[in-house]
């Protein structure tokens, strides 16, 4: 066997219940996970999916102007028009004809 040497971390204590809940649901020791998430860094050669900030934040209306929100609220209304998104209602009757619910 291959010799091994320790890594000491701190993290929230509950985000570390959280994730041991869902490690011990897939029968995988946090040890064991924090191995494997090495082993992808390593063949990797980095982080193993994207590390980024969200493109598409949601604006914060304290933050904007009235004109910046009237745009807003104009570009919403024409994604709605042009059938590019649509109402909750529409929504929940087309997922009871899709799954007949």
């Amino acid at each position: 066997m291959s010799k091994t040497t320790s890594i000491y971390t701190r993290v929230n204590p509950e985000l570390k219940v959280q994730v041991e809940h869902i490690l011990e649901r897939l029968g995988l020791p946090m040890a064991s996970a924090i191995n494997l998430f090495l082993h992808q860094i390593a063949i990797h050669n980095g982080i193993p999916f994207d590390v980024k900030l969200p493109q598409n934040k949601p604006l914060d209306y304290s933050t904007i102007s009235k004109e910046q929100f009237d745009e807003e609220m104009e570009k919403g209304l024409a994604d709605l028009n042009s059938g590019r998104v649509i109402v909750a209602s529409q929504v929940r009757e087309n997922m009871k004809r899709k799954y007949k619910t």
